[in-house]
């Protein structure tokens, strides 16, 4: 049986840097497959990938004049995905396209694919982006043959830093840290804090103190189905409440279809604004870490649950679970909602 994938949300579909003005870009978000286009004056667009005729991908037609030329029988789509032109005879409503509600926010390209009306306000809050120039922002997108859900619980569970992470966003602080968990309505948010703690290597320079440690807070915040804010805090002992260095990050799973995610993220600092030559050395070490470390470790999970039900298998459970199990409960049950259970 098909994967069910939630409809009536929000997903990051593409980087805007992705699409620039005149560009089309074909992607299958949340097992759909669609066509994003940017005309020439930069206005936005999306629809299905695929021609109603003999269902050949539109990506691989022209893009021009505000038109996408299907490039099998040249028939022509406007952005409304209403047939314009059809070289073999008359045009009929079973000539249509489905188009989709798209709005570009926080530097990326957003798809509503459901058939509830499409509110831009509803766009998770990634403002922090905006208010960070770009030349200190450590922006990447990795694809992945991993489940999207169990990329959500990489992030929601950050104890898995202490050993997957260990020389650089590990070293225990995070198994250490107590862990509170909230939810507001369809948002769970999770934040893990220690006090006067062996801080982990990546951010040890960053408090001034001889032996290495300070105060850490780490906040995540997942809104459905897979974009999740982080605001990570370090400071010297007994200073989390009135000083010291702020880290801020989007995570974000957009699932492409059963068992593949397209994984988008961006990460700032205080530091980064103050400094942008650091932007291109936390990039990287930001990128070893997502692709060298949690993308080999996702893609083996995925590839040994093998397709079969999470909860079925009967997962043991961990104190650290609780935000990534709330995150999981509230997606089924929205997920039932859409399918009227």
């Amino acid at each position: 049986m098909a994967e069910v994938f939630l409809k009536n949300c929000w997903y990051l579909a593409a980087w805007a840097d992705e699409l620039a003005p005149g560009a089309k870009l074909g992607r299958q978000i949340a097992g759909e497959h669609v066509l994003l286009l940017r005309d020439d004056a930069g206005q936005l667009a999306a629809l299905q990938d695929s021609c109603p005729h003999r269902f050949a991908p539109l990506s691989m037609g022209a893009w021009a004049d505000g038109q996408v030329t299907c490039p099998y029988h040249g028939l022509r789509f406007a952005v409304d995905g209403r047939c314009v032109h059809n070289p073999h005879g008359a045009i009929t409503a079973a000539l249509a396209v489905p188009a989709y509600a798209v709005v570009e926010r926080h530097a990326a390209l957003w798809l509503w694919l459901g058939e509830q009306p499409a509110d831009p306000a509803l766009v998770p809050d990634l403002s922090f982006i905006d208010e960070t120039p770009p030349q200190s922002r450590a922006m990447g997108y990795l694809p992945s043959a991993a489940d999207y859900r169990l990329m959500v619980d990489n992030i929601m569970d950050l104890t898995h830093a202490d050993y997957l992470h260990a020389d650089t966003l590990g070293g225990g602080i995070n198994s250490r840290a107590r862990a509170d968990v909230v939810q507001d309505g369809d948002r769970v948010t999770i934040t893990w804090t220690a006090r006067d703690d062996e801080l982990p290597p990546l951010m040890v320079k960053q408090v001034d103190t001889a032996d290495g440690r300070g105060d850490f807070r780490n906040r995540v915040h997942w809104y459905a189905p897979g974009t999740m804010l982080l605001q990570l805090r370090v400071a010297q002992p007994g200073a989390l409440e009135i000083g010291g260095h702020d880290a801020t990050s989007a995570h974000v799973m957009t699932p492409e279809c059963a068992g593949r995610t397209h994984y988008f993220y961006c990460s700032t600092s205080d530091e980064m604004i103050a400094n942008p030559a650091l932007t291109p050395i936390i990039a990287e070490i930001l990128g070893k870490a997502f692709a060298g470390e949690d993308k080999p470790m996702l893609e083996a999970q995925t590839a040994r649950i093998a397709g079969r039900d999470f909860w079925a298998l009967r997962p043991a459970m961990l104190p650290s679970d609780k935000g990534a199990v709330l995150a999981r409960r509230t997606l089924d049950r929205l997920l039932a909602a859409e399918a009227g259970g």
